[in-house]
């Protein structure tokens, strides 16, 4: 079975089998997606992000349906916790988005982050491009809740939605340090709790502090309470002029284009280091340098200096 041809061809069976090559990094992965990359760059890349308890999910959840009740196809992947001891995750976004699962328009993929830091799995953008293959219209890349690593998010989207809440107990700090940079559209969620209004004052004096009035967007502020869909309707055409907006300046080719120059980055750094430690692996080194450096007689930048000129001879 060719399981690239069979994407393209629009079967939802390939599509699941596809990013699972992926994911678990079988062998015929990189053939799937040397065939299915030059069908790739057409789909809107939502990125979905915020601290746990936001209600993210449920915000997926109504601006997928919204979508779909425009006629545009989704795709959904929704990034969850890997345990550290058990190396499995909850991936609770399927129980939570369960009328979705019965669209044939809709795909939702779970993945979990398998160790990867700034909340987005290492496997997340190959799964976006495979459902950008099939077809998808809008694809949403919802992050793991971690708060404050998730500046990822902004290498795999073309427009970050960053989902906050208010009553966290320190709104500030739930808002700071890269979470406030990385937002081109920001959504106070449950705004029928105490404090929304405040949430939404100073999350404006930040964005004023933070030099945005003089760039050619300023992230707006929506309040939305998705559990009972008010505000998602607003949200979702401020999403879709912030993407026109990107189009329109020339923007969104940036963004693409510093995305394929990381990727590269990426899967170069990926497959030099696991071209040098197969080779000092095999040669028995390793765990001679390992006790070297463990016993002080040699030092870790000296031993890497060391193996990066004995390769390269």
């Amino acid at each position: 079975m060719d399981i690239a041809k069979e994407v393209l061809n629009g079967s939802r069976l390939a599509l699941s089998r596809a990013i699972t090559a992926v994911e678990n990094e079988h062998d015929d992965a990189v053939d799937i997606m040397k065939k299915l990359y030059p069908h790739t760059g057409r789909a809107f890349v939502l990125g979905i992000t915020g601290p746990p308890g936001a209600g993210k999910s449920t915000l997926t959840d109504k601006l997928a349906k919204e979508f779909r009740n425009r006629g545009k196809t989704v795709g959904i992947v929704a990034v969850d916790p890997t345990s550290p001891f058990s190396g499995g995750a909850i991936l609770g976004d399927r129980i939570r988005m369960n009328e979705l699962t019965l669209d044939e328009g809709v795909f939702i993929r779970s993945m979990g982050t398998r160790g990867s830091l700034g909340g987005l799995s290492r496997k997340t953008a190959e799964a976006v491009k495979i459902m950008d293959a099939f077809g998808k219209d809008v694809i949403f890349i919802e992050t793991v809740g971690v708060g404050q690593s998730e500046v990822d998010i902004v290498s795999a989207a073309d427009t970050t939605l960053v989902v906050l809440v208010p009553g966290l107990g320190d709104d500030i700090q739930a808002i700071k340090a890269g979470i406030l940079e990385i937002g081109d559209v920001f959504a106070i969620n449950k705004a029928d709790r105490e404090g929304a209004d405040k949430l939404n004052i100073e999350l404006n004096m930040m964005l004023d502090l933070d030099g945005n009035m003089n760039k050619q967007w300023r992230p707006p502020i929506k309040q939305t309470i998705a559990h009972q869909n008010e505000g998602v309707i607003e949200l979702l055409e401020t999403l879709e002029e912030h993407y026109e907006q990107l189009k329109s300046t020339g923007q969104l080719t940036t963004r693409r284009t510093e995305r394929t120059k990381n990727e590269l980055l990426n899967i170069l750094k990926n497959e030099i280091g696991n071209y040098v430690l197969g080779k000092i692996t095999e040669s028995g080194q390793f765990d001679k340098l390992v006790k070297d450096v463990e016993g002080r007689m040699d030092d870790p930048y000296s031993v890497v200096n060391n193996i990066i000129k004995d390769m390269l001879k």
